[in-house]
């Protein structure tokens, strides 16, 4: 997926008693011109639904929307599965998808899928060979021969499908440089605000990594994912005392995501629901009808 404008998506919930949210959100998600729904990976939870059948069903369920997962489990999925499902999703959808990955967080709860544990560097070590893997089984062409510190593979043919759209959730130095070098989107921490000292310090370890790789820095989107009330009423305050992105009224939460847009290189914003919460129809329609085309309308002559 790549573009020029910016993108909206929407966050789609996998609990097992919200199938039918799922598809519905998923289709007025589509029907309304959003160019992505996004779906996390937490495999070690019983009570969600796989993120990767659940993508299956969406993308099959919709026509133009992209499909995303923000984020893979890296280390529960080998990086060689993990290539052949996603080229073979982006070829069953006609391209509509995009990986998202990082380095797993929840890590007590990895282990217990019978993962080894490992330090913070040799996760950081690990999805970059990742991200090599994928890429190398991807768009066709000789056997492929990797022999890495944590992936191996020996004489592979690659895919025909192109690699898909790569997005790095990161935070530390390390993971940055690693998103600088290798991939196509940043995801900052989780609800990680464009006013933010963090993303301040972060953006810039990314593009000397990018520009040291021979990239352009212009070439890795910042994606943000976004939460908050969005209603009629204009609040007195949008931001609570740590600065943190409460929400407001549509024209409020325009006026923010343009500003983010202009001032902050926001390439595109994901609506999820705030902890604890559940998205309703009413806020996926203010979203998706009201919230996303006003500030396409004022982004498009940026």
């Amino acid at each position: 997926m790549t573009s020029d404008k910016v993108l909206f998506g929407l966050n789609l919930e996998t609990g097992v008693d919200q199938v039918s949210e799922i598809l519905s959100h998923a289709r007025t998600a589509d029907d309304a011109g959003l160019d992505l729904v996004s779906i996390s990976d937490h495999p070690y939870f019983a009570d969600r639904i796989d993120a990767y059948a659940t993508l299956a069903f969406v993308l099959g369920a919709t026509r133009n929307v992209t499909a995303a997962t923000i984020m893979t489990n890296l280390l529960s999925r080998p990086a060689p599965i993990l290539a052949r499902t996603v080229t073979g999703l982006s070829t069953i959808s006609g391209g509509r998808f995009v990986l998202g990955i990082g380095a797993g967080g929840l890590w007590d709860e990895i282990v217990a899928l019978g993962v080894p544990r490992l330090s913070p560097a040799d996760r950081v070590r690990a999805l970059e060979e990742a991200i090599t893997v994928v890429r190398a089984l991807s768009g066709g062409g000789e056997p492929v021969t990797f022999d890495g510190e944590f992936y191996q593979i020996a004489d592979l043919m690659p895919a025909a499908a192109p690699p898909p759209p790569i997005w790095v959730g990161a935070l530390g130095p390390k993971m940055l440089a690693v998103t600088g070098r290798h991939a196509d989107g940043w995801i900052p921490g989780h609800l990680a605000d464009w006013r933010s000292p963090e993303v301040a310090r972060a953006r810039p370890i990314i593009d000397e990594a990018a520009a040291s790789a021979g990239r352009s820095p212009a070439d890795i989107a910042t994606i943000y994912n976004v939460s908050g009330r969005i209603g009629r009423e204009t609040l007195s305050q949008t931001r609570d005392e740590d600065g943190r992105w409460l929400g407001g009224s549509v024209a409020q939460w325009v006026e923010e995501l343009t500003f983010a847009v202009h001032e902050h290189r926001a390439a595109a914003f994901v609506y999820l629901q705030a902890p604890g919460e559940i998205i309703s129809d009413t806020i996926v329609n203010l979203w998706a009808h009201e919230v996303v085309p006003a500030v396409r309308e004022a982004t498009a002559a940026r």
